[in-house]
């Protein structure tokens, strides 16, 4: 048995098991499997991989991509980017990837403008940290917005002002903010202030179209949710645990 699967909390719903147990289906890979392990706490990870020594290869979500680093054996992150969405296990050792990188660079870059030079990034978790690691590479200065601040590069949504809008004409949203169940919650940013030089991006894919991505294109935002995203780091997740 070659066994995959997903650790976060919660895992309500999951794009990466339907995706790949549908995959295993169309390769007729028949003694493959990819389950979800809703964990409570990042320190049950040792323990699982214990009870599955057939696991060959994780995925990590909300919100152990960062509480999962001293967990790992051996780290191929690139330097400076401090989150693991994907692991690979070999002889009982924790490989430690992140194809977020490639997929929201790969996603991203086609949907850039030339003023698209300025971005703000909602939110500071371990999915944030691969979105800033790509904008650092594109050469695209941003700024974090969070709940807490922290320093100059990370403000609170009570600092918002209209100048940092009309400057930052990409928005990107990395919080759970909008994800089914809860439709209708949604980023406290000045939405009235977007207009059709904003582009803006959501790692959410459920829904298609969040709240944040409905009240930018009603103000002639371009959109962009993060389906593309997790089919692309999905498919480099299978070539790293076939390496």
């Amino acid at each position: 048995m070659h066994l995959f699967g997903l650790i976060g909390q919660p895992l309500t719903h999951s794009f990466s098991k339907r995706y790949f147990t549908e995959k295993f289906e169309q390769l007729g890979l028949t003694d493959y499997r990819y389950e979800l392990f809703p964990l409570a706490s990042i320190n049950e990870l040792p323990a699982l991989l214990q009870a599955n020594p057939s696991l060959q290869g994780l995925n990590v979500t909300i919100p152990y991509k960062k509480q999962v680093l001293p967990f790992l054996s051996a780290s191929f992150l690139p330097e400076g980017l401090n989150a693991c969405n994907c692991i690979r296990i070999r002889d009982g050792k924790t490989e430690g990837y992140n194809t977020d990188v490639i997929g929201f660079e790969k996603s991203l870059v086609p949907l850039l403008k030339p003023h698209h030079t300025r971005a703000i990034v909602l939110g500071s978790g371990g999915a944030a940290e691969a979105v800033l690691y790509v904008l650092d590479k594109l050469g695209i200065d941003h700024l974090t917005v969070s709940r807490k601040a922290s320093g100059n590069k990370i403000i609170n949504y009570n600092y918002l002002s209209n100048e940092l809008i009309n400057s930052s004409t990409l928005i990107i949203n990395t919080t759970p903010l909008g994800m089914f169940p809860l439709e209708d919650s949604l980023p406290p940013i000045p939405y009235k202030l977007l207009t059709d030089k904003h582009l803006l991006y959501d790692l959410i894919y459920n829904p298609a179209k969040t709240a944040f991505l409905r009240l930018g294109e009603e103000k002639g935002a371009s959109i962009k949710n993060g389906e593309e995203m997790l089919i692309i780091q999905a498919e480099e997740s299978w070539k790293i645990w076939n390496a």
